[in-house]
């Protein structure tokens, strides 16, 4: 039977650098030939990227909090099933851009849903699924949503929201990270690319064998 594989996942507010990141980490765990799945949530396989649009775009309507906790699970529930659980079935390593740990910062500290209503549809959508290591890419708000709101193309709903929000999301990934530190890591995101890209890899590097 083939060795499961790891699944890394990155976190962060808007504008911390984890598309960038994971695709250094992506770079770096294949130079030995490992096979390297990169993905997002929302989103990841054609069904939850038609989600994503839902749940992320201009409703044109307002979008209750619990409307989109359940746009969000049922998005994670196809993309587990669909994506995650096959590439760790056969030896990949899946590096994720956000997981159920964005669920409890966002929708949990940013919108305020009760964290024992969240556990519950995690229980649902991805039963005992954890990833093995989460890398918390963690900077100022300020210093984020300038980065973020400095890139080209138009953001989307989430991204549009206030300062306000953001801190709060931010302050739920702190605490999930001190609650959680054997799993989440905490990485200053506020340094140069490459030192994050240095710092990401002393994280990872024990996994797989090339500490």
């Amino acid at each position: 039977m083939s060795k499961r594989g790891r699944f890394i996942t990155f976190e962060g507010i808007e504008g911390v650098g984890k598309s960038t990141q994971l695709k250094h980490l992506a770079v770096q765990l294949g130079s030995d030939g490992a096979e390297v799945v990169m993905t997002r949530e929302p989103g990841g396989t054609p069904l939850a990227e038609k989600i994503r649009a839902l749940v992320l775009g201009e409703a044109g309507e307002a979008v209750p909090p619990v409307a989109e906790l359940l746009l969000m699970f049922a998005a994670r529930a196809v993309h587990t099933e669909n994506l995650v659980r096959p590439a760790l079935a056969r030896g990949a390593w899946v590096l994720c851009d956000r997981y159920t740990d964005a669920t409890f910062a966002y929708q949990g500290g940013g919108r305020g849903v009760p964290s024992a209503e969240i556990e519950a549809l995690a229980q649902l959508a991805h039963r005992e699924l954890r990833p093995d290591v989460t890398l918390l890419l963690d900077a100022p708000v300020a210093v984020a949503l300038a980065r973020a709101r400095g890139r080209s193309g138009a953001g989307d709903r989430i991204e549009a929201e206030t300062s306000a929000f953001f801190e709060r999301v931010r302050a739920a990934y702190l605490e999930r990270a001190a609650r959680e530190a054997g799993r989440v890591k905490r990485i200053d995101a506020s340094q140069a690319e490459n030192d994050v890209a240095r710092l990401v890899w002393n994280e990872i590097a024990p996994l797989a064998g090339r500490a």
